[in-house]
């Protein structure tokens, strides 16, 4: 066997035998030292009567002391994460062997000065605890005599002095495996400055933060304030990001109450910290026993959206889920995906175009969906902006088929995924998916299928969306490009655009279009600046910002309901409805069939087309 090995095996064993050894000799020590200190430090004065008894009891008093310190767990903790825990034992096994020597010798007519019972007792107990505690001690030392050298360690500054910040700090300190070296603490509590906390200084409130950054030369900041509100902490985030820091950020109150606080729990500061809302929590759970025990279809399972609908439909036990994506590459990874985390749900996917009505009818006849959720679609305005006919076969088309499908085969539900951009439409994309908006109100009045639209800005971290944009360019060194500076939107992110479509399709009674209150919307400029200062770069001077100018069809804000909409609340506070706008079905439908010929067709007149069925959609010519 190698060498390095068997010490390395048998280490624990060793240091077990080895402390074992010296309990023995402190043991023995203890009660002749408490002699002698008994008679004054003499051992002219020293009775040998008292010295024979100690003899006499010493093999008694070894083998029970160290019986007592197994039965302890003495042996059996790990001496470097010595705490309070620990010293209670050491105090314990000490107390009882002390107790069962006085009557042990009592009853062997043994008997001892009082004072010499108190001195082995203060005595055993320091030696003992000195003992074990001495490796804790050593290895701060060497830690601390580590930093002063400059090391190559991160220093770290900890934003809240509360107890999530102290067991941060605490894990820090003790880990071998962590590379952080906490340098200060910051807390607006005023009264806990100048203080100590594990050993670091609390220097100032949350304006001290890029005074120090720059000061004790901080690598990276971590926000330890799991029971602050989210406002207050993305105000304190924007602090942190001028100093150019690595940010990490403690998630929530939840894990402060079940004591889950620790670095594992750390993650790093994303952009939808920086928002500028809170964000929006609605409670699915309690609507999601719509989904269970039935056959729910998802169209577009694949992508960003769909695919979220997906897991969240699986995690509440439906009879079947049928997912059908015309991109064989995403519908093979949320299948394996699903696979592996819900292996009893009884999971279809299909390869199929919502474009090709045989194939949806024959899905449809052969599986018999409950609950349909139309995700699928053709999103990405410049692109759609220069093929204009193939948005409307997909689009407006393709969910009609859908739409006829479900209807024919009796579908309870069917909730389309719709965008703040169909209204008043400045591009080809958003007025497509205003067509299908009207296509869903038109099947609803017609139908026992209950037709829905959900509609909702851009959605965070989506295939296509402007933040996966913009980490590459930063990646690649920039120029980061915004269209525009004063260009706006509407964003959320992927559960909580998920959760609106979960909800609507629980409070959906036919032909609503649901609106998901978003609070304010957000500069494109503003995000860009925060990306790049969470990459640990300054705007404009390390990564440049280029305005290239509105796309064709791009505005500069979107809107999520048409002036003649108007709003009408729901159970849910924080969702909408918008008043359907009548419109000639007959009318609608002749037009439906003109606009089919002529997509079919490529034809340059399509944006005219469509602007005969949508009036509220301004028409801009192709360049």
């Amino acid at each position: 066997m190698n060498i390095e090995k068997f010490i390395e095996k048998n280490a624990p064993k060793n240091r077990i035998a080895l402390l074992v050894i010296l309990d023995l000799i402190l043991i023995t020590l203890s009660g002749f030292l408490a002699l002698y200190i008994r008679f004054d430090f003499r051992f002219s004065r020293m009775d040998m009567t008292y010295v024979r008894y100690e003899l006499r009891y010493l093999p008694v008093s070894l083998v029970l002391t160290i019986v007592l310190f197994v039965l302890f767990k003495l042996y059996r903790s790990v001496w470097r994460f010595a705490s309070t825990t620990e010293l209670l034992n050491v105090i314990g096994a000490c107390s009882v062997s002390l107790v069962l020597q006085i009557v042990i010798m009592a009853c062997l007519k043994m008997r001892m000065p009082v004072s010499y019972y108190l001195m082995k007792y203060v005595i055993l107990i320091t030696g003992i605890g000195s003992l074990r505690f001495a490796y804790r001690i050593l290895r701060m030392l060497q830690e601390k005599r580590t930093g002063l050298r400059g090391d190559a360690r991160k220093n770290t500054m900890v934003v809240g002095a509360g107890e999530a910040g102290a067991m941060i700090i605490k894990e820090f300190q003790n880990s071998r495996y962590l590379d952080q070296k906490v340098c200060c603490v910051i807390d607006d509590n005023m009264a806990k400055h100048g203080k100590y906390l594990r050993g670091v200084k609390i220097v100032g409130g949350r304006e001290e933060i890029p005074f120090y950054a720059h000061e004790l030369k901080v690598d990276e900041i971590v926000v330890a304030l799991p029971s602050v509100p989210q406002a207050e902490i993305r105000e304190i985030l924007q602090i942190c990001q001028e100093t150019g820091c690595e940010m990490k950020v403690l998630p929530g109150l939840y894990q402060m109450l079940n004591g889950e606080v620790s670095v594992s729990k750390l993650r790093r500061v994303e952009i939808e910290d920086l928002l500028g809302r809170e964000p929006i929590r609605l409670q699915v759970d309690s609507v999601m026993g719509y989904v269970s025990g039935k056959t729910i279809l998802v169209t577009g399972g694949g992508g960003s959206i769909g695919s979220e609908l997906c897991r969240q439909i699986a995690a509440h036990e439906p009879k079947r889920l049928i997912i059908v994506d015309i991109y064989e590459n995403n519908a093979y990874d949320i299948q394996q995906e699903l696979k592996q985390k819900y292996p009893a749900l009884d999971l279809v996917v299909l390869i199929a175009s919502v474009r090709n009505t045989h194939r949806m009818e024959s899905i449809f006849a052969a599986y018999h969906p409950d609950i349909v959720y139309h995700a699928a679609a053709h999103k990405h305005v410049p692109l759609m902006e220069d093929s204009p006919n193939e948005a409307i076969k997909n689009n407006v088309f393709g969910t009609y088929k859908t739409a006829q499908a479900a209807d024919k085969h009796g579908v309870r539900r069917f909730v389309l995924i719709s965008t703040d951009k169909a209204v008043n439409p400045t591009n080809i994309m958003g007025a497509s998916k205003r067509i299908c908006e009207m296509i869903v109100q038109m099947m609803n009045q017609h139908s026992k299928t209950d037709f829905v639209a959900v509609r909702f800005g851009n959605v965070l971290g989506s295939n296509g969306s402007v933040i996966p944009l913009f980490k590459k360019q930063i990646e690649q060194g920039g120029p980061v490009t915004v269209t525009h500076p004063e260009i706006i939107r509407y964003f959320m992110t992927i559960p909580e655009a998920v959760s609106l479509v979960l909800q609507a399709g629980a409070l959906a009674k036919g032909g609503e279009i649901f609106v998901l209150d978003m609070g304010e919307p957000v500069k494109i400029l503003d995000l860009a600046k925060n990306l790049i200062r969470l990459s640990g770069y300054k705007p404009f001077e390390d990564i440049p910002i280029e305005f290239t100018g509105l796309r064709p069809g791009e505005k500069l804000y979107e809107e999520l309901l048409m002036s003649e909409e108007g709003l009408q609340e729901t159970e849910n506070k924080l969702i909408h409805i918008g008043k359907p706008i009548e419109f000639d079905e007959e009318k609608f439908l002749s037009d439906l069939e003109e606009l089919r010929r002529t997509a079919e067709e490529d034809s340059s007149d399509i944006r005219k087309k469509v602007q005969e069925i949508v009036p509220t959609y301004v028409m801009r010519e192709a360049e």
